[in-house]
C-alpha cells in the first residue's frame, strides 16, 4: 500500500538494473575475491584458517546438507539447477544470522587449484561462498595454493 501511495510500481518486473549499480557490485565482488585469495595464499595452512566467527556451525550445516557435493572442482549444476537452487535456498536462509549479507552476490572459484579468473569463477551467494570455502579449508583443499605460490618464485 505504501508503494502505491508513493507512486511506485509494485511490480518488480517493471524495474531495470542500473548500470552504475551493477558496476559497483562487480567492483565489490572482485575486491572480496581478491581479499579472499590473498588471505588463503598468505597463511602457512589455510586448513587452519577461520573465515568467520561461525565456521564450525557453518561447516556442520554444510556437511549435513551437502554430504556428497564435490567441492574441489565445482559443477555448475550443483549450484544452479532447479533442484540445487531449492536446496541452497533453504541452506542460505539458515545462515541469515551467521553470515553478514548472506544473500549478497559473491564470486566463487570453481577449481581449488586455480586463482579467480574468467574461466574459474562462478557467481554464488555469500552463504554458498563461505560454506564451500570453509569446507575447502577444513579438508585441506586450499593448502596447495601456498605450495604452488612458493614454488613459482
Amino acid at each position: 500500500i505504501l508503494l502505491l501511495n508513493r507512486g511506485m510500481d509494485p511490480n518488480a518486473e517493471n524495474y531495470i538494473n542500473s548500470e552504475s549499480v551493477e558496476t559497483m557490485w562487480v567492483h565489490k565482488a572482485i575486491e572480496f575475491a581478491e581479499l579472499h585469495f590473498n588471505l588463503i595464499c598468505s597463511v602457512p595452512l589455510p586448513s587452519q584458517l577461520k573465515l568467520t566467527f561461525h565456521d564450525d556451525r557453518i561447516y556442520e550445516m554444510f556437511d549435513r546438507s551437502f554430504p556428497s557435493l564435490r567441492i574441489d572442482k565445482l559443477d555448475e549444476e550443483d549450484l544452479k539447477s532447479a533442484e540445487s537452487k531449492e536446496r541452497w535456498r533453504t541452506f542460505c536462509e539458515k545462515c541469515n544470522f551467521l553470515i553478514d549479507d548472506f544473500n549478497y552476490g559473491t564470486l566463487l572459484r570453481i577449481d581449488t587449484r586455480g586463482d579467480y579468473s574468467e574461466d574459474n569463477t562462478i557467481f554464488s551467494y555469500r552463504a554458498q561462498f563461505y560454506a564451500i570455502e570453509i569446507a575447502r579449508n577444513r579438508r585441506g583443499l586450499n593448502d596447495n595454493l601456498i605450495i604452488a605460490d612458493v614454488t613459482s618464485l
